[in-house]
């Protein structure tokens, strides 16, 4: 079967948080959540764009301030939604950078690796108390291709101090996003209620590819016309991990075309790497000591 949004079930009464929801993949997952009656927040760096974007959509639509790039801010977000919200559905940590020039975050952290993967990390164990007493609830983390790339986590130089490079910091972040949803989905198991799920995009047309070298640039727009497919494909594997019944925590879901490029979402596969669970407890524990988030968990 080829699923689509016309299989995402009734979700009426279920309260969605999508980050980077204001474009691209976050835009269209945010839209099918509230198509189907979810209530969604939108929680964005931009409050005007998030305002902007919420009113291109039909449902019970918020829009919250969170920029993933300053921990204060991260805070002061998961503040607001225990204030707001009594619980929480589904968690679906889409928002990302993708191939900056080495920048870093409010915190001190490489962007890439601080928006990613920490900022993800910091709000998922700030909201989990939110999550855990629903049945059924979801954090969904988007990953990509991109965590098969030159991609290792440099517990030597995690922020690229020494060297930098912006296919590996990106491919770091990636395979993180990964390490992190197994190992979260390790620790949930026990409590039975929330499962911890991961998805990838393949090769949709969106604005996260503008920090691409320049010459590599100039053949962006033939790229997408042969090889990519449009926003709305690519978020159908986010949505799959967080609305079919039949998905199960720790899995991993992506295009079902040649590559795992475009396509419908089906169950996919990692890398070998991504499943090291030495590698993931040694990441979880680096990733508490930089946060300083622990989880209930």
């Amino acid at each position: 079967m080829r699923w689509t949004a016309q299989d995402i079930p009734d979700q009426k009464g279920r309260v969605a948080l999508v980050t980077g929801a204001n474009t691209g993949l976050g835009f269209e997952t945010a839209r099918a959540l509230a198509e189907h009656g979810a209530t969604v927040v939108l929680a964005v760096r931009n409050v005007e764009k998030g305002k902007q974007a919420a009113a291109r959509m039909t449902g019970d639509v918020t829009v919250l301030e969170l920029d993933l790039a300053s921990l204060e801010s991260v805070r002061a977000a998961a503040a607001e939604l225990h204030a707001e919200h009594k619980s929480i559905d589904l968690l679906i940590n889409n928002a990302g950078v993708m191939y900056t020039p080495r920048q870093t975050t409010r915190d001190g952290f490489e962007l890439q690796f601080g928006t990613n993967h920490l900022g993800h990390f910091a709000l998922t164990g700030l909201l989990l108390d939110l999550l855990l007493p629903v049945p059924g609830s979801r954090v969904v983390t988007v990953s990509s291709v991109g965590h098969r790339i030159r991609a290792a986590i440099h517990f030597d130089d995690l922020q690229w101090e020494r060297s930098y490079s912006r296919i590996g910091a990106y491919g770091q972040a990636k395979l993180a996003n990964l390490m992190f949803t197994y190992e979260l989905q390790r620790r949930l198991a026990p409590h039975g209620t929330t499962r911890a799920v991961a998805a990838h995009p393949g090769l949709s047309s969106t604005a996260l590819a503008r920090n691409l070298p320049g010459a590599l640039r100039v053949f962006l727009p033939g790229f997408n016309l042969l090889f990519s497919q449009p926003a709305a494909m690519g978020a159908l594997p986010t949505l799959r991990a967080a609305t079919d019944p039949g998905v199960l925590g720790g899995q991993y879901y992506g295009p079902d075309g040649l590559g795992e490029s475009r396509g419908h979402p089906h169950l996919v596969t990692s890398s070998d790497q991504s499943h090291d669970v030495t590698l993931q407890r040694r990441l979880w524990a680096v990733s508490e000591e930089l946060t300083g988030v622990s989880f209930p968990v």
